[in-house]
């Protein structure tokens, strides 16, 4: 079983994950869900602490709240707009026994970033510009939408407290307000560490 592997930190090959999603999701994993050993970095980066509440921001199917899970002593919290990703979510942390996951179905200009402690952002937004690859026909090409959600979230970041914690993975950082620092990077930039400073 994966999540047991991966609490015992054992290296589990993305291919072997995602045979817990159904087909159609499984599908659109290389383009769309984070890997497994993205994911577990990122999440031991945000939550430093037993219980530190963790955002991802566009959960899309889950896979990076189910690994930090299963990684972490965290409480990771997703949030997607599409409900049905966020059913198939739920069910799989459920019948995991992962306890530390909730899923939320909500737009992101809905949700109010003090309520958690540190964030993940997998370029959730790029799907209103491109759409060569599309999760399903739900999301339609819109380049306001795409600035809209990049503002709030950059907003919302901004209000947090010195000492956050925001992991970007394949982002033009167009999210990120100048008060973050980038601390380091990791798979030829395209996984970047942050640091809130001001």
């Amino acid at each position: 079983m994966v999540f047991n592997a991966l609490r015992s930190n054992i290296h589990v090959k993305d291919d072997v994950f995602n045979e817990i999603y159904p087909p159609h999701i499984k599908e659109l994993a290389q383009r769309h869900w984070t890997p497994v050993d993205v994911a577990r970095m990122a999440a031991e980066y945000l939550a430093e602490s037993p219980n530190c509440k963790v955002l991802d921001i566009g959960a899309g199917a889950g896979k990076f709240c189910l690994v930090g899970a299963a990684c972490t002593e965290g409480m990771f919290y997703g949030v997607e707009q599409r409900e049905s990703l966020t059913k198939i979510s739920t069910k799989i942390a459920r019948n995991n026994g992962i306890n530390n996951v909730e899923f939320i179905h909500s737009n992101i200009d809905r949700i109010e970033f003090s309520d958690f402690d540190s964030f993940y952002f997998y370029n959730s937004f790029y799907e209103n510009i491109d759409t060569s690859c599309p999760i399903d026909k739900n999301v339609h090409f819109e380049e306001d939408l795409f600035h809209t959600y990049s503002n709030y979230v950059r907003d919302q970041l901004d209000r947090t407290p010195i000492g956050t914690r925001v992991v970007t993975y394949w982002s033009n950082w167009e999210e990120i307000p100048k008060s973050f620092d980038l601390k380091h990077s990791a798979y030829n930039g395209l996984l970047n560490f942050w640091w809130k400073i001001a």
